[in-house]
């Protein structure tokens, strides 16, 4: 990956949910031990079996988190745009990566070093509820995602990856506009683009969603959360 230094990378922290409630001694030590990357189409952010040494946030881009097994088998867990934060879980437990993290389009990221993530924890109160709030927030998703791989229609499954791209004590989106492709929204859904596609085109016909060329917009959130 490529080092960046420009504004964009603090601007980022500043304000990012958590970002806002520190101090301005938080924020400085924050902002000097920060780092800026850039990761292309098909790089790795992260790989499994190193070790981890900083918390990742996505300034912008898309990137996916995968397993590898011993028979090359890769079975997706996750993925996440701009605003999103991942690896708190592998900092907490001071363990290598368990999963391969990949940018689906350039990506620029924002590092956290471990050191910095573990003073902030030690005493931000803010911070810690933004971390609780986030991984509260991860396994809700686990659990909406194993039960709509029983129960839930392809639309439902696509809603609910919308939905959770805004929840508001993670993300800090003013606008109603996401940009994310098909194949994006597929991964996140853990369906094909083509069944990705029928389902966007359904909600659209519903009135919740408009397609925009590059992403989605929302027009009703709570008509989305009932698709759910």
């Amino acid at each position: 990956m490529k080092a960046i230094t420009d504004r964009s990378v603090l601007n980022f922290v500043e304000k990012s949910p958590w970002g806002r409630h520190l101090s301005v001694v938080e924020l400085s030590k924050v902002l000097a031990s920060v780092r800026g990357l850039v990761a292309e189409k098909g790089e790795h952010i992260v790989r499994a079996g190193t070790e981890a040494q900083c918390w990742v946030g996505l300034i912008d881009g898309f990137a996916v988190q995968s397993m590898k097994s011993a028979d090359g088998q890769v079975t997706f867990l996750s993925g996440g745009g701009e605003g999103s934060w991942f690896g708190e879980g592998t900092l907490l437990k001071g363990d290598v990566w368990r999963y391969d993290a990949i940018a689906l389009r350039r990506t620029k990221v924002a590092l956290i070093p471990i050191e910095t993530f573990r003073w902030l924890r030690s005493g931000n109160l803010a911070f810690n509820h933004f971390l609780q709030d986030l991984m509260n927030e991860r396994l809700r998703n686990f659990i909406t995602m194993a039960f709509s791989d029983r129960t839930g229609t392809v639309e439902e499954r696509v809603a609910e990856s919308i939905l959770r791209l805004f929840d508001p004590r993670v993300f800090d989106r003013p606008s109603p506009f996401l940009r994310l492709s098909q194949t994006e929204l597929g991964m996140l859904a853990g369906v094909s683009r083509q069944r990705a596609n029928k389902a966007l085109t359904r909600l659209q016909e519903r009135g919740l969603i408009r397609r925009e060329r590059n992403g989605i917009e929302i027009l009703d959130m709570e008509g989305l959360r009932g698709g759910a």
